[in-house]
């Protein structure tokens, strides 16, 4: 079976090629990086083996931030590989780490390309986060004995689905994973019904109910809700995708009929696509400002377009209400704890699929609320006029990300052991 997805995969090659050249003619890095997608770049300037880890992109990458802090801290003599997918986990690899760590793209699961990475960053560790199986890239590090982890490892039903056709492909990748630390019993006995061996899985929780906050993070939200008006009522859409956007300007002009000063913070998903918004916004009528254009709104500002990578943190600390996308179009929603984690309310739409531990849980407590497209405005609007819900759902929310933490202990206590 191996032996013919690696046939795929060479047919593959000038289909994938031709992709990155696609996607490039929106990202230039796409253009400029391509050899590292063949293992084709400079031997990293470390001696020694490395600890590695890889987050496919900017939601594994700040899933991933808590675990590599505990690692670089743990072994301070160790060099630190971070690999990613996409350009925008390698722009939020660099905000974190900056130099302290090396990042380079993964390779596609070529064996060739796969050999050429595993040469020339040498790792003595390899940590994989969430849901990424690449048949070829798992048997190399088992030839090499490479210990390989899976952690926050999540998979949905249909992702599930998807692998199933190919399940004894699937079986004998998991079977190179030294261990496999799953976020819930769900997606653990997922694991097992793909082929992960029993003994070799566990249930150590999610890695995003450990991410740090900033020292700094309420301070800086209170001087924005000073520059743009204190008392003015704001919600952020946060993590959009195409057709959200519309969905959440309609919403905002609904509720600026009741609150004629009410402010929304707008953050689409994808950096490709902030242009676009921007013309949705301005089509509509509305007074709009832009981080990249005037750095915060003033207190005419009507919508504020937050086409800025990393700075989500720093928006959902200055609202007061925040509906996170992914969740009206059938995406299957992006991580809730980001709002949770500063004790904010959160509004969801139907579609949570990759997210559905969590939603459950923040749920059952009321520190999240289901929305759809017809009553986002009006959820909003009622948030907006009882101060004391939002209180209480904020607290809730709260307390349900404080309750969950402790998914990097757990995980490091896998990890020293192979390490020492």
């Amino acid at each position: 079976m191996r032996l013919l997805y690696t046939l795929a995969m060479f047919i593959a090659t000038p289909l994938l090629m031709l992709r990155l050249w696609a996607r490039g003619m929106r990202y230039g890095d796409y253009h400029q990086r391509w050899r590292e997608r063949f293992g084709l770049f400079a031997s990293p300037a470390f001696k020694g083996r490395s600890l590695w880890v890889h987050a496919v992109s900017l939601g594994e990458v700040n899933a991933a931030e808590p675990l590599i802090k505990a690692l670089m801290a743990r072994y301070p003599d160790w060099p630190m590989v971070v690999t990613t997918v996409t350009p925008t986990g390698s722009e939020r690899v660099q905000q974190l780490f900056g130099d302290k760590v090396f990042h380079v793209y993964l390779p596609y699961d070529l064996p060739f390309s796969v050999q050429r990475f595993l040469k020339r960053v040498q790792p003595r560790l390899a940590v994989i986060v969430e849901t990424e199986i690449w048949p070829n890239l798992y048997a190399a590090c088992h030839k090499r004995d490479i210990p390989l982890l899976i952690v926050n490892a999540r998979l949905s039903r249909r992702s599930l689905r998807g692998y199933m056709p190919l399940r004894s492909l699937a079986r004998q990748a998991l079977h190179c994973v030294y261990h496999v630390a799953a976020q819930s019993l769900t997606d653990a006995a997922r694991y097992r019904l793909l082929g992960t061996r029993r003994e070799s899985i566990s249930v150590a929780g999610n890695l995003k109910f450990d991410m740090p906050l900033p020292d700094n993070l309420v301070s800086e939200a209170q001087a924005m809700r000073e520059a743009w008006g204190e008392q003015r009522p704001v919600w952020i859409a946060a993590s959009t995708h195409e057709g959200e956007e519309m969905l959440a300007l309609e919403a905002h002009l609904e509720i600026l009929q009741r609150f004629p000063d009410a402010l929304l913070l707008l953050v689409p998903r994808h950096p490709e696509r902030f242009r676009a918004v921007e013309h949705s916004i301005r089509g509509l009528g509305f007074r709009m400002a832009s981080r990249s254009g005037d750095r915060l709104p003033d207190a005419a500002t009507q919508c504020f377009l937050v086409d800025a990578m990393g700075e989500l943190m720093r928006f959902y600390a200055a609202a007061d209400v925040a509906f996170v996308g992914g969740s009206l179009e059938p995406i299957g929603g992006h991580n809730l704890l980001e709002p949770a984690s500063l004790a904010k309310p959160v509004l969801v739409g139907p579609h949570t699929f990759n997210f559905q531990g969590i939603t459950r849980g923040l749920l059952r407590v009321d520190g999240a609320r289901r929305v759809t497209a017809q009553n986002l405005g009006a959820s909003v609007r009622e948030l907006f006029e009882q101060a004391d819900v939002r209180e209480r759902m904020g607290r809730a929310a709260r307390e349900v990300f404080e309750h969950e933490s402790g998914a990097v202990g757990r995980i490091m206590a896998r990890i020293e052991p192979l390490l020492e």
